[in-house]
């Protein structure tokens, strides 16, 4: 079997949205499958991971990136001033009103060069995997102009996003645009994959012509071999990944401060200006560390060097439920427990309390959080903190080679 996986995000770019495609360069062809990946030369990502392999036994073909590149707009207006911010918001509303997302225009060269090496390769398959969700218009022409089938991959929900902002004219028209463009997935694609219920259950809801499936991120236990935690002489609590849309760490700062522990915070990752504005005014001092956007392999070496690690989830109206990323499935692989400050009913939690690996508190409850800061300093004060210690078929069952075993069976099944 032949598959070509169309996705935006792959290295040269770095950050967590990289790796489950990388993942599926990696491991389709070691399960026979033979594998091409179409990638932008530079997707103009906002981070890049210049450490990151890409996989020898996957052909990978490049075509140039056409659209604007990837910003941080509040960081940016913030910085900016006179002339230059409204460049700035110029700039940032001229993306905007690209639909469904601002990558789009990627089309205009990734669907030729996609039908082409189709047609080549006589490909039997292609895998479009999102974000960006415009990503899908790949697979939709692929699917038309030669014989092969279209899965869509999907990781994040298509309407119901748990990080889209305020009710406003502008977020109305995206909100429509990301509804037909679910209904193009869920009328033309011969196969959906999701990396949660809760995504497939947004598909399932719209009548699809073919399967979905949910197939979930997994852990990538060899990722952390050879790194090890150091027991400090203070706790240390580590977040990594970046902060945007709901995503909030003031309640878990709140709490922080509130509980007067000798612990340090420690994020790793885009931090906004304003949440940093927030944490100063809170005199936190040492007890914070606020460490740049680091490489993979420093991300998961600080992890793993960390007493605890901090997992946070927007509420978002009910929406943040169905979230299970692939930062769980990173930090279950870390080894160190968990606070997960996420819906106590949703998935992640779920995932949380079957394998034992930490505690779970709800997103706003703050007295909540500084409570389980404590109960893990006190751990941590009487004899430390000890791994998280998953049976070997829980590490079998959640790894990441697991996980491309079910999309390698769906590849087969629809193919």
């Amino acid at each position: 079997m032949k598959v070509l996986l169309v996705t935006m995000y792959f290295p040269p770019a770095g950050g967590g949205g990289v790796q489950r495609p990388l993942k599926l360069a990696q491991y389709l062809p070691a399960l026979g499958i033979e594998t091409h990946v179409l990638a932008p030369h530079d997707p103009k990502w906002v981070h890049r991971d210049a450490e990151l392999r890409v996989p020898t036994q996957a052909w990978i073909h490049r075509v140039r990136y056409v659209g604007p590149r990837a910003r941080k707009p509040a960081e940016e207006l913030q910085r900016a001033e006179g002339f230059d911010r409204a460049l700035v918001q110029a700039q940032v509303t001229a993306r905007r009103l690209l639909m469904p997302d601002a990558s789009v225009t990627w089309n205009l060269t990734a669907i030729p060069a996609a039908i082409r090496i189709a047609r080549r390769e006589r490909i039997d398959a292609v895998i479009t995997t999102s974000p960006p969700g415009s990503i899908h218009f790949v697979g939709a022409a692929v699917q038309k102009a030669t014989s092969a089938r279209w899965i869509a991959d999907l990781r994040d929900p298509v309407v119901a996003n748990q990080h889209r902002r305020a009710d406003t004219a502008a977020t109305r028209a995206r909100q429509a645009a990301n509804q037909q463009l679910a209904r193009l997935v869920s009328r033309r694609a011969d196969a959906v994959s999701c990396v949660s219920e809760a995504i497939a259950d947004e598909i399932r809801a719209m009548d699809p012509r073919g399967v979905v499936r949910t197939i979930a991120n997994g852990c990538d236990f060899d990722d952390f071999a050879g790194l090890e935690y150091r027991p400090a002489s203070r706790f240390r609590i580590t977040h990594t990944g970046s902060f945007f849309g709901r995503r909030d760490p003031r309640p878990f700062l709140q709490a922080f401060h509130d509980s007067g522990l000798d612990a340090v915070a420690r994020f790793v990752g885009d931090f906004r200006s304003s949440d940093r504005e927030w944490a100063d005014s809170l005199g936190l001092g040492d007890r914070i560390q606020l460490v740049e956007y680091a490489p993979r392999a420093e991300s998961l070496r600080l992890q793993r060097d960390s007493e605890a690690l901090l997992l946070l989830v927007p509420d978002a109206g009910g929406r943040g439920k169905g979230v299970l990323s692939g930062k769980v499935f990173e930090y279950l692989a870390a080894g160190r427990p968990i606070l997960a400050v996420v819906p106590p009913d949703g998935a992640a939690a779920e995932l949380i309390r079957e394998t034992r690996a930490g505690m779970v508190v709800a997103p706003d409850d703050v007295d909540g959080i500084r409570v389980a800061l404590e109960v893990l300093h006190a751990r941590f004060l009487d004899g430390g903190l000890p791994p998280v210690e998953l049976s070997e078929k829980t590490r079998a069952g959640l790894s990441r080679r697991a996980r491309i075993e079910e999309m390698a069976a769906l590849l087969q099944e629809v193919a």
